[in-house]
Formats: structure tokens, sequence, C-alpha cells
């Protein structure tokens, strides 16, 4: 407990000790995992979007809404030095002051952050001076998802345009596009193998006047390599806000707007779906 607003955001460190979350209160706040324990309370002017460790654990990266006439800012802490906790000061702060950050994750070595806005845009900010390293847009609409690989050489994006899209994580460079006829809410990669899960179904406000197959609320499988779909899996009666991959890659986790968590667990070598929970 501690929060009073949604929890946009959630990211714990390497070793899982400490968790920071992001709020609409206006607040982003450090746990510890154990014991629940609030370790630090940094206070912002709008709600907090996004959040997340370093590589290290050492430096935590969040960004705010450009909402009630303050713009979207992307803030660097220095956890190893408690006076930016206590004064709220954070060590580097980063304007945006185009359009805001939806989506970000830290990019190799803890070097850069990735960040992906309502405008389609990408971003690639250094963690040292804060400048923008690379700049491109491949996207329509707004960017809702970025995920790593896990050896965090390449990253996949959500969109609302109906795709998802891979991408080298140093350059930015476009790799492969992965297209659905509906808003993209959140995409994986597997850890083992050439598999891409995409998440996602129409606006959330239609959904009330859709049946299920209308609205495509399955969870969808690509081919990393060709781009084409070789599965879906259906179990959700709304839009799947999210989906992630177990570290084995033999199954997967999907969030709906259902109000259920779904996991699935499956062959992956063949695509033979063993059972869900």
């Amino acid at each position: 407990m501690g929060h009073t607003g949604a929890v946009w955001c959630v990211d714990a460190d390497w070793d899982t000790k400490h968790v920071l979350t992001g709020s609409a209160d206006n607040s982003c706040r450090l746990w510890d995992c154990e014991t629940g324990k609030q370790l630090a309370l940094l206070k912002t002017n709008s709600a907090v979007r996004t959040c997340g460790f370093d590589f290290g654990g050492n430096i935590i990266m969040f960004s705010t809404d450009k909402q009630m006439g303050y713009q979207c800012f992307v803030s660097f802490f220095d956890l190893r030095d408690p006076s930016q906790i206590d004064s709220n000061e954070p060590y580097m702060k980063i304007p945006c002051n185009d359009t805001k950050i939806t989506s970000a994750v830290w990019g190799p070595l803890g070097e850069c952050i990735i960040a992906g806005h309502e405008s389609g845009e990408l971003n690639q900010y250094s963690a040292k001076s804060g400048e923008v390293l690379v700049n491109v847009k491949e996207h329509s609409r707004q960017i809702n998802d970025i995920q790593l690989s896990r050896d965090m050489t390449m990253f996949v994006t959500a969109s609302k345009d109906n795709t998802a899209k891979l991408f080298d994580s140093t350059t930015l460079e476009h790799q492969k596009t992965f297209r659905t006829e509906r808003p993209v809410n959140s995409a994986a990669l597997s850890p083992n193998y050439d598999h891409v899960v995409l998440g996602g179904g129409q606006e959330a406000m239609d959904v009330t006047t859709t049946s299920t197959r209308i609205g495509k609320f399955e969870a969808r499988f690509f081919h990393l390599a060709v781009e084409e779909e070789f599965g879906r899996v259906k179990g959700h009666f709304g839009p799947i806000n999210s989906v992630a991959f177990h570290p084995d890659g033999k199954s997967y986790s999907s969030g709906g707007e259902d109000g259920y968590v779904r996991i699935h667990y499956f062959d992956p070598q063949y695509f033979e779906f063993e059972f869900e929970a």
C-alpha cells in the first residue's frame, strides 16, 4: 500500500531486491521487494508513465506525462547518492517538448534509454548527457510497448498503427514488421526461439458493443525471421494489454481488459498447446 492512484509501471532490479513503481498520483516510489517497505518517494508534477532500473540497479529513470500544463520529462536518479532522493532533485532531467513518452526501456550497458512516443517516434537518449543520440519514426501512431530481447541487441515495439516492429538496440535500424488488423498493445520476443507474440484488440471504449470474434482478442504468434503469422491463441474476452515470455520460452502470460491473467504452456517446436492456467 502507498500509491493513491493507478499504478502505470513496475520494474524490479536485477537481483529482485527492490521494486520501482510509477503512478497517476504524481509519484515514483522505491520498495523493498521482500517486506513491501517503502524506501523512497519521488514526487512529480504529473503522472509517472514509465520507470526502470539500469542493468546494475544503481540508476533509475522515469518519465512523466504531458498534462495539467506540465511538459513531459525523463528524470534520472542515482540511488547511491542519498542527497538526490532527499532533495527530490535528479542528476539529470530531459524535457520532451513535442509529444509525451508512452513507453521506455534501458538500452545496452545502461548507456542510454530507448523511448517510444505518442507520435510514433523512437528516441535514444544518452544517460550521461541527455542528448538525443538517434531519432527514427517508423510507426504512424502511438507506441504502446517496448520489450528487449534477452541479449539486449534487439527490441520489439507495439503500436496503435496495427503493427509491431523489430529494431536494432544500438542504431534503432528497423529490421522487421509484424502486421495485424487491430491496435497492438504489447509484444514480446521469445528468449530462445524465433517467435514473437503480439497482444491487442480494438479500442477499449468499443469493446462492449463487439463480440469476441470481431474484436480479435487472440494472442498472435509470428516468426521472427520471415514475419509470417503461424499461430493464434484464444482465451481473453477483451483486449490484451500485456504479454511476456517465460525465460525457457515454453510458456507465455497475457493480461487483459477482461480482468484475467492467462498462462499458456506449449511445445515451441511444434506449437502444440498443452494446457492453460
